[in-house]
């Protein structure tokens, strides 16, 4: 099974929004958010395990 690597337009919106966003960030927000979206994708992980395992 092939997975696309590729972001979507609408990612690739999203994610020069977010980088125009971060440029005004302090270097504690910028680290406190860089933890969140970590920890963010490490629970989508645990996720698609869960349901990888359903399945």
């Amino acid at each position: 099974m092939e997975f696309p690597t590729q972001l979507s337009i609408e990612q690739q919106f999203r994610l020069q929004t977010l980088k125009e966003q971060v440029k005004s960030l302090s270097q504690q927000e910028a680290q406190d958010f860089l933890l969140e979206v970590l920890r963010q994708m490490m629970v989508k992980d645990n996720l698609v395990r869960h349901l990888i395992k359903q399945a």
